[in-house]
């Protein structure tokens, strides 16, 4: 059975949003940064939707046909400024801080560590979120969203990379095709994400 995928739009935002904060209301690293059910309940959808918006500027999002799931990706060419990084006086991580959650410094500081452990010097697809309904999981949406890119990623000799927030989401990427990417990076006092890149497979 085939997974009908599109291109989301500005009008796709608010779905797209509602989708990536309930899909990630109990992801280890949502916790990291919102630690507490009821804070998170009530705060998290504001950095799914300064993510989304970044991409629906910047990148790309792509939506099941459905809704039920989205991935969002940039594409970053070789020797670019890692997403979010930008002149000391106009500082992306700080003014998402502000924007989001001001008196939570791991908003800023999750952009900072992940950017710190971002891969440059080569030009690659980077899925920065996917996120599936919390009924949906388990049916392969995932998987055919992030296939769609990763054959393109084939045809075109693209590597891709991201950051996995789960052990369970890194054995997914694996069987994808993705390998470690140095050593795990360990948030403070919290769960570790796993950096992963995957080369382009060779077809014929």
């Amino acid at each position: 059975m085939g997974v009908a995928i599109r291109t989301a739009g500005d009008g796709d935002r608010e779905l797209v949003v509602r989708l990536l904060d309930e899909a990630f209301q109990d992801d280890p690293v949502s916790g990291w940064v919102f630690p507490g059910e009821e804070y998170r309940r009530t705060t998290h959808h504001r950095l799914m939707a300064a993510f989304t918006d970044v991409v629906l500027a910047e990148g790309r999002v792509d939506l099941t046909e459905d809704g039920s799931a989205c991935a969002l990706w940039m594409s970053v060419p070789a020797g670019e400024p890692e997403h979010g990084e930008e002149q000391p006086d106009d500082d992306g991580f700080a003014r998402m801080r502000r924007a989001v959650d001001p008196d939570n410094e791991r908003v800023e500081l999750i952009g900072r560590l992940t950017a710190d452990i971002h891969p440059s010097g080569r030009a690659h697809e980077y899925l920065w979120m996917i996120g599936v309904a919390p009924g949906r999981q388990g049916e392969g949406l995932g998987t055919a969203l992030i296939g769609s890119v990763l054959d393109r990623c084939d045809r075109e000799g693209l590597a891709a990379y991201l950051e996995a927030s789960s052990e369970r989401s890194a054995l997914l990427y694996r069987r994808l095709g993705f390998e470690a990417s140095g050593e795990p990076l360990a948030l403070p006092d919290g769960p570790y994400m796993w950096p992963m890149w995957r080369e382009p497979r060779t077809t014929g």
